[in-house]
């Protein structure tokens, strides 16, 4: 029975309703997804080694002949170890099955057998070697017609106890049954010119290569079926970006006057210090899009404590001197409320009127917020989620900054876009980020923006110390920090809890009940964590700006948003349970003032390699650019890739720092066929080529 790409997994041979409910739980409901489920490496079980060749640690597939079997079980009685002997011309094997009482009268001497697995010395009898739970194929005559062994074999991940062995042949019976002579998204002439196979052959290919396969290449994602896959991939993506960027210059915005002198006076107005030449340049890179009828489409990248919001603010009393509002988004109450006070602090003396929306104001206080938007009397808007509601209207909405653009998703930030569209205009978009992106993530996070980049620090900051030490040495931490308080300085200590766990590390609530009691009882302590409300978390930094509160114990949730330039310790404890991005932003927390700041991370003296290479990388810079990338080496991209970040990807294939070559091609061919009315029927073909969960999967569903 020939099978389509829709047809259910639940049909293919070797599946059934049990192991399709596991598919599912992967996202894998039909031949089209299971497709996309790629293996992770690649076995050469093509050429067969000769028992004589066999070394220990090695790897190996041979062919032999049974001699003899026999179970043996084990003194708890509920299972065996399988004991096998093959033979081959040049000498006889030992194999070991753990778990292998299921083998018990299965084998017959004088059975011909194929076997794949590692050989180690035997612990009894060291002179010996072992093939340890070796993979079998038993053979019938001559011919070798297997998934298994005489072939390029695909290793897949398992999904539960849907092992890559099952997983294999449950997908050989999908390519053997399923016409793979389908529409491809790539136009033929593209394929041509790239020299890529079709989309069939790519799949057919990439689970089960030919036996003239360079395996290197395979293992490396550099065969020709992976790399047309890859491609495919980047190039869907891309080409959503670059329908989305044709959209919005399709769209009118509200051309601003900055160059008045009104304008010119309210912004040096604001200014709480003399701009850097890296804010200058930025600015300027903002007023020119700001002069434009098109609507700005602006990331603006800067390291922790670069003058970000300053910009954002500057952009916002641009948009106010033209008669429009403006919003500025933040992904947490804290970092909102941060913004709102930094906010009123510089612009209600000029006579702007800053409001603040988020969830945990009281039902009267939302109430009159909200009708003050909906009025214009409210001239910027500083907020959290709440900001997107549907009952959240504004008057005219001009320019949107939207702060930490990591932590939403591409959807909300449309969905704030949509307040200023239902008054005839696209707002003014600026995306801020203090989680420095590499280029080419860059390209594949925001390919539809414009990038700029604050590469400059405000003079007068003395760079942090940083040093790591163990938790022998905390006593000496400790003392270090009372020294800072009692000159009148300011410290945090951070945990990864809040409260006690299996995991056995410190919580931040246990550790400020004690360290208030036994460590610092003559200082005065805070404890800020997620599951406060928000008043309660209000009061906490309020009085750890005013210096009521010497010491703050804390959670991640002063990662961002918390700027106190008299803190000028910055303690982390279990530092290698951190990201390198959540280390850089929690030591952003200090260092904000001219006092030297120190910030020490507490890590076991025995840890991974990973873990200490980002602590090490901690020591050695603060420069954020340079710690993305080490992160980017050292975990990968995925990270980037969550849904939080970028709506599902849907990647299966493609990696964007393995393959940024690929990357950089399909973003050039993308972009030049949406741009090129000449090729539009052809782009108009590829998207109805597409099956619909492609569509949905990169956003395509419409012809931009």
């Amino acid at each position: 029975m020939t099978m389509s790409l829709s047809t259910e997994v639940r049909m293919i041979k070797g599946v059934g309703p049990q192991r399709a409910e596991l598919l599912a739980q992967r996202g894998i409901y039909t031949l089209e997804d299971l497709f996309g489920y790629l293996p992770f490496r690649y076995e050469d079980r093509i050429r067969f080694s000769k028992v004589k060749e066999i070394q220990p640690n090695g790897t190996y597939t041979i062919r032999a002949r049974v001699m003899s079997g026999q179970a043996v079980r084990t003194m708890r009685g509920r299972d065996a170890i399988y004991h096998l002997l093959v033979q081959d011309d040049t000498g006889q094997l030992p194999c070991k099955f753990f778990h292998g009482g299921y083998l018990e009268g299965r084998l017959k001497p004088g059975q011909d057998l194929v076997l794949h697995g590692k050989v180690e010395v035997d612990r009894l009898r060291p002179a010996r070697l072992e093939m340890i739970n070796p993979q079998i194929e038993t053979l019938s005559g001559e011919e070798i017609d297997s998934t298994e062994v005489g072939r390029i074999v695909p290793i897949y991940e398992a999904i539960g106890t849907f092992g890559s062995r099952a997983i294999r042949r449950a997908m050989y019976a999908a390519v053997q049954q399923v016409d793979l002579n389908m529409p491809d998204v790539l136009p033929e002439a593209l394929r041509a010119r790239l020299g890529f196979p079709s989309r069939g052959e790519a799949i057919i290919h990439t689970h089960f290569p030919t036996p003239e396969e360079s395996l290197d290449a395979l293992n490396t994602f550099r065969s020709p079926a992976q790399q047309r896959l890859i491609f495919e991939e980047f190039y869907l993506y891309q080409l959503s970006l670059a329908l989305d960027r044709r959209a919005a210059r399709k769209q009118n915005a509200i051309t601003f006057r900055v160059r008045e002198d009104a304008v010119r006076e309210a912004l040096k107005r604001i200014l709480p210090f003399k701009p850097t030449m890296a804010q200058k340049r930025v600015l300027g890179e903002i007023v020119a899009d700001l002069e434009k009828p098109l609507p700005m489409n602006r990331l603006l990248q800067g390291d922790v404590g670069s003058g970000k919001t300053i910009i954002a603010l500057q952009g916002a009393v641009i948009a106010i001197e033209n008669g429009t509002q403006a919003a500025l988004m933040a992904p947490t109450e804290i970092l909102a409320v941060q913004h709102f006070l930094s906010a009123r602090r510089i612009l209600s003396r000029a006579g702007y009127r800053v409001e603040l929306l988020i969830s945990g104001l009281k039902g009267s206080e939302k109430a009159a917020a909200l009708e003050r938007i909906r009025s214009g009397e409210a001239q910027l808007v500083i907020g959290t989620h709440a900001l997107i509601e549907d009952n959240v209207e504004f008057a005219r909405l001009g320019f949107v900054a939207i702060d930490e653009q990591h932590r939403f998703g591409v959807l909300q930030r449309k969905r704030l876009m949509d307040k200023a569209a239902s008054h005839g205009h696209a707002p003014h978009v600026l995306v801020l980020t203090a989680t420095p992106i590499p280029r080419t993530l860059s390209l594949t996070l925001y390919g539809d923006l414009d990038v700029s980049v604050l590469d400059e620090l405000p003079p007068g900051r003395t760079p942090i110390v940083t040093r790591i030490t163990s938790e022998p040495h905390l006593s000496g931490v400790w003392e270090f920090l009372r020294r800072e308080a009692v000159a009148g300085y300011q410290g945090y200590i951070v945990y990864p809890v809040i409260e006690e766990s299996k995991l056995e590390l410190k919580a931040a609530m246990e550790e400020y009940e004690r360290l208030s009691r036994d460590v610092y009882p003559k200082l005065k302590l805070g404890l800020l964590h997620g599951r406060l409300s928000s008043e309660e978390k209000d009061d906490v930094m309020q009085r750890f700006r005013s210096n009521e509160v010497q010491i703050l114990v804390a959670t991640t949730v002063v990662e961002v948003g918390v700027d106190v330039p008299n803190a000028t310790v910055m303690v982390i404890e279990h530092a290698e349970r951190f990201g390198l991005a959540q280390l850089h932003q929690l030591r952003g927390r200090i260092g904000r003032g001219a006092r030297k700041s120190h910030c020490i991370l507490v890590a076991p003296s025995r840890m991974t390699d990973e873990a200490r290479a980002r602590l090490e990388t901690m020591v050695r810079t603060s420069n954020g650019f340079e710690i993305a990338e080490t992160d980017l080496q050292l975990r990968g991209p995925g990270e980037f890739f969550g849904t939080r970040q970028a709506g599902n990807l849907g990647f299966h294939i493609a990696n964007p720092l393995r393959d940024r070559e690929l990357l950089e091609l399909a973003r050039r061919e993308a972009f030049a066929l949406v741009d090129d009315s000449a090729q539009r029927q052809a782009l108009e073909d590829t998207l109805r080529a597409l099956p619909g969960q492609w569509q949905q999967r990169y956003h395509l569903a419409r012809v931009g």
